[in-house]
């Protein structure tokens, strides 16, 4: 089923590390599954290959769901199916995201690309997430990637997560 949506959502972040470094938190599963989750969520990595046409499978998990969020694959997950459509070492990631829901709002790719641009006190990281379903509320998305953001700034620099 394809998705009608054509909602973009953005978000960027200065993380004071190189772009070397950034770039080998989103390859290596062991270091993604740590800061990727948005807070009140957990993360487990269920296959993972980071090559061009490789894939990866993850379950996010949240902890206290407040009624205003809503879980895309059972009460308290979202299984996210990925590929690798781009990998440039240290510039550009792009993936193809696919939410495990049976509810139609939900479906069709969801393409999230990643740009890290040297920046003088380190690495800008940009976020655009193309044909964002329209399951998923803006307001909520737009928590979420700056959630993010801010867990990769804070395992980047040292601080806990």
């Amino acid at each position: 089923m394809s998705n009608p949506s054509n909602r973009v959502d953005t978000a960027s972040r200065i993380i004071h590390a190189l772009p070397e470094e950034v770039y080998s938190a989103f390859i290596n599963p062991e270091r993604l599954i740590i800061w990727l989750p948005p807070e009140g969520m957990t993360g487990s990595i269920d296959t993972f290959d980071a090559k061009e046409g490789g894939i990866y499978r993850m379950t996010l998990t949240y902890h206290d769901l407040d009624g205003t969020t809503t879980s895309k694959t059972s009460d308290n997950t979202d299984v996210v199916h990925a590929e690798f459509l781009t990998l440039i070492p240290n510039k550009k990631i792009v993936q193809a995201i696919i939410f495990d829901s049976e509810d139609p709002t939900f479906a069709g790719k969801m393409i999230q690309t990643w740009l890290f641009e040297p920046f003088l006190e380190g690495t800008k990281v940009k976020i655009i997430c193309e044909n964002v379903p329209e399951g998923v509320r803006k307001e909520d998305h737009d928590v979420g990637l700056r959630s993010t953001l801010e867990n990769l700034a804070g395992f980047m620099e040292g601080k806990t997560v």
